[in-house]
C-alpha cells in the first residue's frame, strides 16, 4: 500500500493519496483546489488516480475534487447525506472502495457537518480484518474535535450537529482498537476546533487517552462542552461549504482569467467604482510607500484567511506586488478560498506610480520603547481577538478584533493619534491601511505589536 500526506502549511489542511503497488489505482482525499502535487506523484509512481472523496463539504477551503475530475476523470464520492450539482458517487456506512488489496470502508460520521464521513483504510496483504488506519476529515481531531457550529446560518444547529458528533465518536469510531492510526483533515491552526494538535498522526489509544472531547462523559455534557467557547468563524466559511457543493470552474481557468495587468489609470478608475486593491508585501515595505486607498494583506501570514474574512466575496479584486511570481501566489492562495473575483493586478506594481507622489502614501510605524515615551494623546487601538485581549493588554487600550473593525468604526476617535497594534505586526498592518482607507490620516502602527510591548515592560 502507498500512502502520503500532504500538508498545506497556509490553510492548515492534510489532504491523502492511497494507492495499490500492484494495480497501480489511487484515491485522493481531501484535495487541495491546486492539484498538481498529486498528479505530480501518480506520475512519478506510475499510478492512475481513479477516485477522489470529501469526507464532507468544506467550509475552510475549497477541495480540488472538480480539478481532479476534469484533469483525469476521477470519480468523486460524498457521504450518502450529501447534496451536490456535479456528478457524484454516494458513500454510506459499510460501502468500500476496493484498490487491488487495498480496500476502504465508509464510517457515516456526522457532527461537524451533517453529511460526514470517515474512511477506515485496511492493508489486505498486512490484516485484511483490521483497519490499519482511520481518515477522519473533520469529525476527529488530534486533541480536539470538529466543531458543530458552522452551519447553524443554513438550517442546521449547533445542538443537533453536537449530538451526531457525540454518536459518531461514541458508536463508531470509539468502536476501533487503540492501535488504529489516526489522520484528519486539519492540524494546529485550523479555525474547524478549538486546540488541535500539530501533530501529524497518533493512534486512537492516544487520543482515548489525552483528547479532552473524547474523555467519559454524558452526550449532554458533551454538547455543553463542544458548542461554548468557540472561535469566530471567518466571514467566508459558509461560502466556501456552499461553493464546495456547486460545479465551478478550475482553479487553472480562474487563474488565466484573472491574469490580466491593468494601467494605473485603469486600477485608479477601478478603486473609484468600488474595486478592492490589496497589497500582498509585507507589512515593512508597505509602509514605505504604497497606492492611496490600498489594503495591506502580506502574502507571508495568514494571507488566504484574512483575505477571505476582510474582502468582499463580490466586489473585483486587484492585487499589487513586486513580483510576477507573487501576483500569481497571490490570486492562487485566494482561488483556494474560492475568490475567484480578481480582475487583475497593477501593471508594473509600485514603480507605476513614481510620477505620481500625490497618490503615495507611507504608514508611520513605532517601536515599543519609542510608544513608552510617546506625549502626544493617543488612542491605543488592540486588534486581536477578545481572547488575546483577555491574557494581557495594554493598559487604556481599545479592543475592537481586526474581523470587526470596519463595522465598530464610530469607537474610534478621529481627533486622536491612533496607534494600532495585534500580537506580532502582521493584523495591524491590515488594520492601518483600511483605516487610511477609511479615512483616518492620523494611524501609527506599533512593530512587533504587543509582543514587543510585553519584552519592553518586562525590562
Amino acid at each position: 500500500m502507498f500512502f502520503q500526506r500532504y500538508y498545506l502549511d497556509c490553510l492548515s489542511l492534510a489532504s491523502y493519496m492511497i494507492a495499490d503497488e500492484k494495480t497501480r489505482e489511487a484515491v485522493v482525499i481531501d484535495p487541495q483546489r491546486d492539484i498538481d502535487i498529486y498528479l505530480e506523484d501518480a506520475r512519478e509512481h506510475g499510478f492512475q488516480i481513479k477516485h477522489v472523496i470529501l469526507t464532507h463539504f468544506h467550509a475552510d477551503f475549497i477541495a480540488g475534487h472538480i480539478e481532479l475530475k476534469k484533469a483525469v476523470g476521477a470519480q468523486i464520492y460524498l457521504g450518502s447525506k450529501g447534496e451536490a450539482e456535479f456528478p457524484y458517487q454516494p458513500l454510506a456506512d459499510g460501502d468500500e472502495l476496493i484498490l487491488g488489496a487495498v480496500k476502504l470502508t465508509t464510517l457515516e460520521t456526522p457532527g461537524h457537518t451533517p453529511e460526514g464521513i470517515s474512511m477506515l483504510v485496511y492493508d489486505l496483504d498486512e490484516n485484511p480484518d483490521q483497519p490499519k488506519m482511520i481518515l477522519t476529515g473533520d469529525t476527529l481531531f488530534l486533541g480536539d474535535v470538529g466543531r458543530p457550529d458552522l452551519l447553524a446560518s443554513i438550517g442546521v444547529t449547533a445542538h443537533e450537529l453536537a449530538s451526531m458528533l457525540y454518536d459518531s465518536l461514541h458508536d463508531k469510531i470509539l468502536t476501533l482498537p487503540d492501535e488504529t492510526l489516526v489522520y484528519p483533515a486539519h492540524g494546529a491552526g485550523s479555525m474547524c476546533g478549538k486546540q488541535l494538535s500539530s501533530e501529524a498522526v497518533t493512534t486512537l489509544g492516544e487520543q482515548r487517552k489525552y483528547n479532552y472531547a473524547l474523555q467519559p462523559m454524558s452526550k449532554e455534557a458533551f454538547i455543553e462542552m463542544v458548542t461554548t467557547d468557540l472561535p469566530e468563524a471567518p466571514h467566508y466559511f459558509v461560502h466556501d461549504a456552499i461553493l464546495n457543493r456547486k460545479d465551478r470552474q478550475t482553479l487553472s481557468e480562474a487563474i488565466i482569467a484573472s491574469w490580466h495587468a491593468y494601467s494605473l489609470d485603469e486600477v485608479l478608475e477601478m478603486l473609484k467604482n468600488g474595486a478592492q486593491v490589496i497589497d500582498v508585501r509585507d507589512a515593512t515595505e508597505f509602509a514605505g510607500a504604497h497606492l492611496k486607498g490600498s489594503v495591506n494583506i502580506g502574502l507571508e501570514g495568514h494571507y488566504a484567511t484574512w483575505a477571505g474574512t476582510m474582502l468582499d466575496k463580490q466586489a473585483p479584486i486587484v492585487v499589487i506586488a513586486e513580483e510576477e511570481d507573487q501576483i500569481e501566489e497571490a490570486i492562487m492562495r485566494l482561488g483556494r478560498i474560492g475568490f475567484d473575483h480578481v480582475k487583475g493586478y497593477l501593471k508594473e506594481g509600485l514603480n507605476s506610480l513614481q510620477d505620481h507622489p500625490e497618490l503615495v502614501s507611507q504608514t508611520r510605524r513605532i517601536s515599543a520603547q519609542a510608544l513608552k515615551e510617546l506625549e502626544e494623546s493617543t488612542t491605543i487601538l488592540d486588534i486581536r481577538s477578545s481572547s488575546e485581549w483577555d491574557a494581557g493588554h495594554i493598559a487604556g487600550s481599545l479592543n475592537i478584533p481586526l474581523n470587526h473593525l470596519t463595522e465598530r468604526l464610530a469607537e474610534i476617535p478621529q481627533d486622536k493619534t491612533v496607534i494600532v497594534h495585534c500580537q506580532g505586526g502582521y493584523r495591524s498592518s491590515i488594520a492601518a491601511s483600511l483605516l487610511e482607507k477609511q479615512g483616518y490620516d492620523n494611524v501609527i502602527d506599533l512593530v512587533g505589536g504587543y509582543k514587543a510591548w510585553s519584552m519592553t515592560t518586562a525590562t
